[in-house]
């Protein structure tokens, strides 16, 4: 008998801290400005050892949530001023892979910003191989069954990232990666929200007319097609972000 079970995983010492000390830093627990008890009293009461408990701060660290300042000790950040991209992530796993309305707006503004602008670009600087490579993707998407959500939601970062790419701007392809996770979760309660095949026939007419255009070079056309497609994904998702 064949069950359709997922691998049960089970977090490091290490994730466990971050996970524990991220909740208590966004839920306003540990305020901004906070200092935290010395790494040796902090180690004993998550019961870890310091040099496992020391890494998880280092993690915390580079996402701009503290400042670890030898034998000042450590305190919290504004994440705000000082949090990086790697902080997107823990956003949407505080609230357990949810789409928390205000977070998923600011996601959706930033994409429209940037997008529109990866878009045009593509249209200027695409080469011939990338343009075989849109068509693929487009080719794979028009088989791709709309049961078949991991797929459309991997087709669909693709052929993002792919227009990042082909902006021939090294940065908007690292900044689209760097939140691949949080995109792919946006992208996924896009998906489960299609009722009916003709929602997904519509996102498919919209990547295809996106490709005619940066084929021709028109770089205000890709633009503006960029810009129709992600409000028509945001009115989708309304119902979920409201």
């Amino acid at each position: 008998m064949q069950i359709n079970l997922q691998p049960i995983k089970i977090p490091s010492l290490k994730e466990a801290c971050i996970t524990q000390l991220e909740e208590l830093i966004l839920t306003g627990e540990l305020q901004m400005g906070a200092r935290l008890p010395s790494e040796r009293d902090l180690a004993a009461q998550l019961n870890v050892s310091r040099p496992i408990l020391h890494e998880a701060l280092v993690d915390l660290e580079s996402k701009g949530l503290l400042k670890i300042t030898p034998r000042h000790g450590t305190r919290v950040n504004d994440f705000r001023r000082s949090g990086s991209l790697a902080l997107l992530s823990s956003l949407l796993n505080y609230h357990n892979g949810n789409l928390d309305p205000h977070f998923s707006n600011n996601l959706i503004d930033m994409r429209l910003l940037i997008e529109m602008e990866t878009a045009r670009l593509a249209a200027l600087h695409r080469t011939p191989a990338q343009l075989e490579e849109f068509r693929d993707l487009l080719q794979q998407e028009a088989q791709t069954s709309a049961e078949d959500l991991e797929a459309l939601i991997s087709l669909d970062f693709s052929f993002h990232l792919l227009i990042a790419i082909a902006s021939g701007n090294l940065i908007y392809p690292l900044i689209i990666n760097s939140f691949r996770s949080v995109y792919t979760s946006l992208t996924g309660a896009f998906f489960q929200r299609i009722s009916d095949n003709l929602i997904l026939q519509t996102v498919h007419t919209y990547h295809r007319q996106l490709v005619d255009a940066i084929e021709r070079q028109d770089a205000d056309v890709c633009a503006n097609i960029m810009s129709e497609m992600l409000k028509h994904g945001e009115s989708i998702l309304k119902g979920e972000l409201k």
